[in-house]
């Protein structure tokens, strides 16, 4: 939210300076983002006078000019068509900062001729986008005076944070009555204009949907002429970012932003018929005046004549009927839209609007008939006409609540401080609270704070007013001694996933616990939907972590940074509920040059799974018991993927991700996820075995197996592990080959056996007798030895 010193003196009587402003709306909760005055930059900046403009003896398109900057003639070469003797401008000297051209001027020679300083244009100043030729000011405009002062541009800017439940902070003339009841000044009364309604308007106004639009108001006026808004009414929107445009359209412009009321103007030449508040139908649209066409749905409100749909109700309106220089007959629409209907249309069709901006958070339903009459008396003033009575459909909702039997002790309570009984009264009544009743109170709540809805309301009320710097910092009671432990099991288990990913090099990310339905349904679909998102695109709540990862990675990546070894500790939303998961994700190479053969290595599922085993290792899970069972879900690749499970328990999956998930993405991206939540509980008291290392040396044996490709290599090294339990401490896969002399569906698996004798070195005869267990072993699933 944007104003000026200039637009809050409109409404607040006060002296104080910004700062003094600035300091005064931080303390009222209203966070200032930032002030800044355009006279700053342009102070070096004076009016000047052309004395003489002769051609450039070295450019056609130059002059030279002679220039009275209020301390004698100077000589600017210029290029402006415009640039005459007798003229007025704006001069900069050399040493001066043009805003526009982010340049600083120097004295310099052009085309062989000096020039010292510079006439300026609009833009070149950084005031509007005029660029023909330089600015051309009044005849009286005083030579050597600062241009921003003569100019009226010495007026502090505040941006202003308004969070979403002060809605009546939306326009100027709520922050101003805030700062009033600190004590900053003396609000200015909304004046009540006496219209001379000279005729009874032939439009017919109507609401069909009495819930989103309960009341729809209008005024009818013709005789107008659409010309230039005035100049103190373009300096006030130009302050703020709003563009200019034409005096109907910059009146409604300025009662959006001054008073928090939007309104809409009509070319009333361009209806067929009045306009309706009524649900759009199936098929039908509008093209909006951002120049964009919208399809709608019966879930929206739009405001429609005999024909078709000319307006997005509260949003914004349609192309068609908007007003021109050649309008001259309007009619000023003046509604209350359901915040929430206004919400929901806003984000099905992903409009952002001042309109929208303050419907959805609710505008004062006061507001409405008087605000429609302080705008048509501003468009009789300024654009001429005669104006209709008003026109009424539907009715306003009621506004007045109460909360009854309010305890003034409830200020010591909640906030911890001691704010007298009149005080808080006193409070209360300035910022438009009326108060009744001695021990309990009863307090009606003024239309324009829907926020307000109880007593702890009406606590941070009085202490925003009293001063929360005055709120004591007071610590909350701690027991004598050691601290005992907080931390759930659930907790410790998270911190040691955490600091296991991040020592194997992987970087944390935090992601977005809600992402688009297209996304969510990649990952098996969402079952959880957010009922007031902050867009579609974050509407759905995840099913797994990982397209937060893969946006992440696909960030990085665009920005030139394609290796990443990404990780991420939440949850994420199934059918059954919540579950803690651990998600990592690598993308890119895993070595970008090998040094010896000069090319890259991409990472593979073999990558995603040693990380996945050494974080379950590290959190206590037996990893040598884990059985691997293909495939994974159906977001990663089917046959490069798999399941470690325990008994029944899924316990993590991982492998490359399926190409559909990953098209952002450059190369093979590889993924794991482990189901927190699944793991088994590890015994509080249970400790770890004293290191023995063994008194002999252990005995390798390697065997070479042809079996059927359809045998996972899991399998084969389980059942070899358990031909000899007592001898066999490992197994492991060295090689695994297909083709050559093998049949077609064949695969050759090089296993390597370790033996740890105990008591006695191991004998021919007990090392025969475990290799033969072992081809037995093997050859239960079809495996035989190699020839």
């Amino acid at each position: 939210m944007k104003f000026t010193r200039s637009w809050l003196a409109r409404y607040l009587d006060s002296d104080a300076d910004a700062a003094t402003i600035a300091d005064a709306l931080t303390r009222l909760g209203l966070e200032v983002e930032s002030v800044s005055n355009p006279a700053t930059a342009l102070a070096p900046f004076v009016i000047a006078e052309v004395l003489s403009a002769e051609p450039h003896p070295q450019a056609d398109k130059l002059q030279v000019l002679s220039v009275d900057a209020g301390s004698g003639a100077v000589q600017v070469v210029c290029g402006a068509p415009n640039a005459r003797a007798g003229m007025k401008g704006v001069f900069g000297p050399p040493g001066a900062q043009v805003p526009g051209l982010d340049l600083t001027l120097k004295v310099a020679a052009i085309r062989g001729v000096e020039s010292r300083g510079m006439m300026c244009s609009s833009r070149e100043l950084g005031l509007g986008e005029e660029h023909d030729g330089i600015m051309d000011l009044a005849a009286d405009a005083p030579v050597g005076v600062a241009y921003a002062a003569w100019a009226g541009l010495d007026d502090p800017l505040f941006d202003v944070a308004v969070t979403p439940n002060r809605q009546d902070c939306m326009g100027v003339y709520g922050i101003a009555r805030d700062l009033a009841a600190l004590g900053l000044g003396t609000l200015k009364p909304r004046p009540a204009p006496v219209l001379s309604e000279a005729f009874v308007s032939p439009l017919r106004i109507a609401t069909e949907d009495t819930e989103g639009c309960p009341a729809f108001l209008a005024r009818h006026v013709r005789g107008v002429v659409n010309g230039p808004s005035p100049a103190w009414l373009q300096r006030l929107l130009a302050a703020v970012g709003q563009k200019p445009i034409s005096a109907l359209v910059d009146i409604t412009n300025y009662f959006s932003i001054g008073h928090g009321r939007p309104l809409h103007v009509y070319d009333v030449a361009t209806l067929q018929g009045g306009l309706t508040a009524r649900r759009a139908r199936a098929g039908e649209s509008v093209l909006a005046l951002n120049g964009k066409s919208y399809a709608l749905d019966p879930s929206m409100t739009v405001i429609a004549d005999d024909a078709h749909v000319h307006d997005i109700g509260g949003i914004m309106g349609g192309m068609e009927s908007g007003v021109s220089e050649a309008t001259t007959e309007v009619l000023i629409e003046a509604a209350f839209f359901a915040p929430e209907r206004i919400g929901a249309t806003g984000r099905a069709l992903g409009i952002t609007s001042d309109a929208r901006a303050r419907f959805e958070r609710g505008v004062d339903p006061a507001f409405v008939a008087p605000g429609l009459d302080l705008a048509t008396a501003m468009v009789l003033e300024l654009c001429g006409g005669e104006a209709s009575a008003m026109a009424v459909a539907g009715g306003v909702p009621e506004a007045a609540r109460t909360v009854a039997a309010y305890d003034p002790g409830q200020v010591a309570r909640l906030a911890g401080i001691e704010v007298p009984a009149e005080e808080q009264r006193a409070i209360l009544e300035r910022l438009g609270f009326g108060v009744s009743g001695e021990a309990r109170w009863t307090v009606t709540i003024p239309s324009w704070r829907r926020d307000v809805d109880g007593g702890a309301d009406l606590v941070e009320e009085v202490v925003r007013l009293h001063g929360l710097d005055r709120v004591p910092a007071t610590p909350l009671p701690r027991a004598e001694g050691v601290a005992k432990p907080t931390a759930t099991a659930a907790q410790r288990l998270e911190r040691r996933a955490r600091r296991t990913l991040a020592s194997r090099g992987l970087n944390e990310a935090i992601t977005w616990s809600f992402i688009a339905e297209a996304d969510a349904a990649r990952f098996g679909g969402g079952v959880a939907t957010v009922e007031n998102p902050i867009s579609a695109e974050l509407a759905v709540m995840r099913p797994s972590l990982l397209p937060g990862l893969l946006a992440a990675a696909a960030r990085n990546a665009a920005r030139g940074l394609a290796d990443v070894r990404l990780f991420e500790i939440g949850r994420r939303y199934r059918d059954d509920g919540e579950h803690a998961t651990a998600a990592l994700l690598l993308a890119g190479d895993r070595v970008p040059r090998d040094w010896r053969t000069g090319k890259a290595l991409p990472f593979d599922a073999f990558d995603a799974k040693a990380e996945v085993m050494a974080t379950l290792a590290a959190l206590g899970v037996p990893v040598e018991r884990l059985g691997v069972q293909a495939p994974a879900e159906g977001h990663y690749h089917p046959g490069r993927s798999a399941r470690l499970v325990l008994g029944k328990a899924v316990l993590a999956q991982f492998g490359e991700l399926h190409p559909s998930v990953t098209a952002e993405l450059r190369g093979t991206v590889v993924a794991g996820e482990i189901m927190l939540d699944a793991l088994p509980q590890r015994g509080a008291k249970r400790a770890r075995a004293v290191f023995a290392p063994p008194a002999l040396q252990a005995v390798t044996r390697d065997y070479a197996f042809v079996a059927p490709e359809s045998l996972s290599a899991d399998a084969l090294l389980r059942a070899v592990a358990a031909a000899d339990k007592a001898l066999i401490v490992d197994v492991a896969l060295f090689d695994r080959f297909s083709g050559g002399s093998l049949e077609p569906g064949q695969v050759s698996l090089g296993v390597q056996v370790t033996l740890q004798p105990a008591a006695a070195t191991l004998t021919d005869a007990q090392l025969e007798a475990v290799g033969a267990a072992v081809v037995v072993a093997a050859a239960k699933l079809g495996a035989t030895l190699r020839a």
